[in-house]
Protein backbone atom coordinates (compact mmCIF):
# COMPACT_ATOMS: atom_id res chain seq x y z
CA UNK A 1 0.00 0.00 0.00
CA UNK A 2 1.41 3.22 -0.74
CA UNK A 3 2.70 5.60 2.04
CA UNK A 4 1.95 9.60 1.75
CA UNK A 5 3.52 12.25 3.71
CA UNK A 6 1.80 15.54 4.71
CA UNK A 7 2.85 18.33 6.83
CA UNK A 8 0.19 19.71 9.02
CA UNK A 9 -0.03 23.81 8.59
CA UNK A 10 -0.93 24.29 11.86
CA UNK A 11 1.75 23.04 14.38
CA UNK A 12 4.64 22.14 11.66
CA UNK A 13 4.74 18.14 12.30
CA UNK A 14 5.26 15.97 9.14
CA UNK A 15 3.77 12.52 9.04
CA UNK A 16 2.83 9.46 6.92
CA UNK A 17 0.02 7.81 5.94
CA UNK A 18 -0.52 4.74 4.66
CA UNK A 19 -3.84 4.26 2.04
CA UNK A 20 -4.75 3.02 -0.90
CA UNK A 21 -4.01 5.31 -4.43
CA UNK A 22 -7.77 5.39 -4.41
CA UNK A 23 -7.89 7.62 -1.38
CA UNK A 24 -4.23 9.19 -2.13
CA UNK A 25 -6.38 12.75 -2.67
CA UNK A 26 -8.76 12.54 0.89
CA UNK A 27 -7.92 14.85 3.53
CA UNK A 28 -5.40 13.44 6.27
CA UNK A 29 -5.94 15.20 9.75
CA UNK A 30 -2.69 15.75 11.60
CA UNK A 31 -1.96 13.30 14.66
CA UNK A 32 -2.27 15.78 17.06
CA UNK A 33 -5.59 16.91 15.81
CA UNK A 34 -5.33 19.75 13.67
CA UNK A 35 -7.08 19.70 9.71
CA UNK A 36 -4.99 22.16 7.89
CA UNK A 37 -2.65 19.73 6.03
CA UNK A 38 -0.82 19.37 2.75
CA UNK A 39 0.62 16.58 1.04
CA UNK A 40 4.54 16.54 0.41
CA UNK A 41 5.53 16.07 -3.20
CA UNK A 42 8.20 12.52 -2.92
CA UNK A 43 11.05 11.93 -5.08
CA UNK A 44 11.93 8.61 -5.77
CA UNK A 45 15.88 7.46 -6.68
CA UNK A 46 16.06 5.33 -9.18
CA UNK A 47 20.20 4.10 -9.88
CA UNK A 48 21.75 1.35 -11.85
CA UNK A 49 23.65 0.65 -15.35
CA UNK A 50 23.04 -0.56 -18.55
CA UNK A 51 23.93 -4.08 -19.88
CA UNK A 52 27.22 -4.24 -21.78
CA UNK A 53 25.73 -3.78 -25.59
CA UNK A 54 22.46 -2.23 -24.82
CA UNK A 55 21.71 0.57 -27.54
CA UNK A 56 21.82 4.26 -25.84
CA UNK A 57 18.29 5.69 -26.34
CA UNK A 58 17.92 8.13 -29.01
Amino acid sequence: MPRYDYRCRACGSTFEVSRPMINASDPAPCPHGHDDTVKLLSTVAVTGTGRAGSPRPQ
